[in-house]
């Protein structure tokens, strides 16, 4: 059986686990307070283009996104986000969790527009019971999304100002950041994001850490007693230097760059022959997520030697699945798909 049901299915990138072997019996500090995740806050830094930027690391996304979040609100604010959004949907109501309400907006792609925020704030403080309800206090999205669509340069501009005219921080989840910004149809750098978003993390564990995910915090509002609310939410890891020497090998002659563009080329000669054979596509994906709309007698034989997440019934007769691949993806792997692909 072949995976491609995810992108974290394998451990971590051998780099990775050399320099963990290599620096296995060096004593430091503990919490994150070692050298390691010092070199490495200045090598994001660095690539961010923000040298006042606070970087943090915490172990894994959800964690990343219930204490960014919680950490911004006040108790009666909730977080703007699409209806699709990974906080929504496949957190098991962790945000709620902390006592703030998701506010969704509907979504056809898995992103939300300016004019959705802006006519959800205004809706908010247009209505006479305002002070009743649930008030919007940031907004909340991810890049690439949950189905693998990716936001362009001015649609995060427009975004990003409309919520500083509003005073809403915008938050991006990046867990798959890298396969976004590697993708042949971004128009997003990191510099970017790091200058059109208040916070936003860089996923580890799904683009070649064996776990992690390092927060970038730009606005200075938002930096005060973070260390707190990562220690009050059990985020606050002991041996903090095993995030620390993952992000920093990732940041190491581009890396994290260069295993997101293997995972993204073989997504997209998977996508041509899903194409090829005349598979509808459930999203126009650039990125390592890949969405085809299978028959279903083709769905079946394909998942007896591959497996595929189940996405949604698209009729009686057509099922979207999400094949995915990951920074360890063997293009041999991808080789034999393909030819099974062309043989149905």
């Amino acid at each position: 059986m072949i995976i491609f049901e995810c992108d974290y299915t394998e451990g971590a990138h051998p780099e990775i686990l050399k320099k963990m072997e290599e620096t296995n019996y060096v004593q430091t500090p503990g919490y994150g307070v070692d050298c390691y995740c010092e070199s490495a806050r200045e090598k994001i830094r660095k690539a961010c283009g923000c040298e006042t930027a606070d970087v943090h690391f915490l172990v894994g996304g959800t964690q990343a996104n219930f204490t960014v979040i919680s950490s911004i609100l006040r108790p009666f604010q909730g977080v703007i986000a699409a209806e699709s959004g990974h906080i929504n949907v496949h957190e098991t109501g962790a945000v709620e969790g902390t006592g703030h309400k998701v506010l969704t907006l509907p979504s056809e792609d898995g992103k939300i527009t300016a004019a959705q925020v802006r006519r959800m704030y205004e809706e908010h403080w247009d209505d006479v019971t305002h002070e009743h309800m649930v008030q919007p206090g940031m907004v909340y999205i991810s890049h690439p999304t949950e189905n693998g669509t990716l936001y362009s340069k001015e649609e995060l501009k427009e975004l990003y100002e409309t919520c500083r005219e509003r005073d809403l921080p915008l938050f991006l989840d990046g867990a798959r950041l890298g396969y976004g910004i590697a993708s042949e149809a971004s128009t997003l750098t990191l510099r970017d994001i790091a200058s059109l978003t208040d916070v936003f993390y860089i996923g580890g564990t799904k683009v070649g850490a064996l776990f992690g995910e390092a927060v970038v915090i730009v606005d200075p509002a938002l930096k005060k007693d973070f260390r707190y609310m990562i220690k009050h939410n059990g985020g606050m890891l002991a041996k903090g230097r095993l995030l620390g020497i993952q992000f920093d090998t990732l940041f190491t002659d581009d890396l994290y760059y260069r295993v997101a563009e293997h995972a993204d080329s073989l997504a997209m000669r998977l996508k041509k022959a899903f194409q090829e054979k005349g598979y509808g596509l459930r999203y126009d994906s650039y990125t390592n997520q890949q969405f085809p709309v299978l028959p279903n007698d083709h769905m079946e034989k394909l998942a007896k030697d591959y497996s595929f997440s189940f996405w949604e019934a698209v009729d009686k007769e057509h099922t979207a699945v999400r094949f995915c691949t990951s920074w360890a993806t063997k293009e041999e792997a991808v080789l034999q798909l393909i030819e099974d692909i062309q043989n149905l």
